[in-house]
C-alpha cells in the first residue's frame, strides 16, 4: 500500500468511494488544522468533508450529514501496532 491516503473517502459502504481495506488501516482527518474524528465522507482536492449532525437520522435510518468547507488533510494514522510491539520488546 502507498503511504498517500486517496484524495476522497467515504465510511459509507453504498458508496463508490468506500473503501474497506483503507480504512482498517485507519485515516486521521486534519480540518482547517483541527483534528476531526467525526468525519463521515471527505474530499482533498475539492477542499470538503461531511459530518454527522448529532443523532437525526433521514427515513432510511442513515445520519443526515452536513459539508463543511475549508482545508482537508488525510493521513494514516499508524502509531498503535508499532507503539504496543516497542513497549512489548521493552517488557521482555
Amino acid at each position: 500500500m502507498t503511504d498517500t491516503p486517496p484524495d476522497h473517502l467515504s465510511i459509507d459502504p453504498s458508496s463508490p468511494y468506500f473503501d474497506q481495506p483503507t480504512l482498517e488501516r485507519g485515516i486521521g482527518i486534519r480540518f482547517k488544522g483541527v483534528e476531526r474524528n467525526d468525519v463521515e465522507e471527505y474530499s482533498i482536492s475539492e477542499g470538503w468533508i461531511r459530518v454527522a449532525l448529532g443523532k437525526k437520522v433521514d427515513r432510511h435510518g442513515r445520519p443526515l450529514t452536513i459539508k463543511l468547507s475549508g482545508p482537508v488533510e488525510a493521513y494514516f494514522q499508524t502509531g498503535g501496532d508499532t507503539v504496543a510491539d516497542e513497549g512489548d520488546d521493552a517488557q521482555a
